[in-house]
């Protein structure tokens, strides 16, 4: 199979999550709460997060149940985390991994660094820079654990980008 490295990377060269002073300041329902990620995910998840999706996460105890029935700016980041993390986690071990994060860091600067480092790390592993660094110079063990983890959740996007191509030029030619 001969690959571009346009093809494979397209998605990945502008990918962006918000961040979490760009997160709704209103509350979501839960329908809005899907479509919200599903905005920002589609270019690099398997699987489109449904409403089920999200009300099993709350009944799993893995988020906080919604105030009223509308979802707010942590729930929403937890769930960004979530949407990604899943593919290479269990729930119990999502479930410790926010645990780890909440004893560690406020969701903001735990959001925001989940950010940098999920956007510098897919550029890495797609070719797009050269070295792999992690932001800070003196990580802490909750830090290298989330650095590990988001590389990994790169990995699991390459390869699922890779076989995806893999399988339109197979079925072309």
């Amino acid at each position: 199979m001969k690959t571009t490295e346009s093809e494979l990377v397209k998605d990945i060269i502008n990918f962006r999550l918000p961040r979490y002073d760009e997160l709704p300041v209103m509350g979501l329902y839960l329908e809005q709460v899907a479509n919200y990620l599903n905005e920002y995910l589609h270019a690099i998840s398997e699987t489109p997060i449904t409403s089920s999706m999200i009300s099993n996460y709350v009944k799993h105890k893995i988020i906080s149940k919604p105030i009223k029935k509308l979802y707010d700016r942590d729930q929403i980041a937890s769930l960004i985390f979530i949407a990604l993390a899943k593919n290479i986690l269990q729930l119990n071990d999502l479930k410790k991994g926010l645990v780890i994060q909440q004893g560690s860091y406020s969701t903001k600067v735990a959001y925001d660094y989940f950010c940098v480092e999920l956007e510098n790390n897919l550029q890495y592993v797609f070719g797009l820079k050269d070295e792999n660094k992690m932001e800070d110079n003196a990580p802490s063990p909750e830090k290298i654990m989330l650095h590990n983890m988001i590389l990994t959740i790169s990995y699991k996007i390459y390869l699922t980008k890779y076989f995806e191509l893999y399988d339109i030029t197979k079925n072309k030619g």
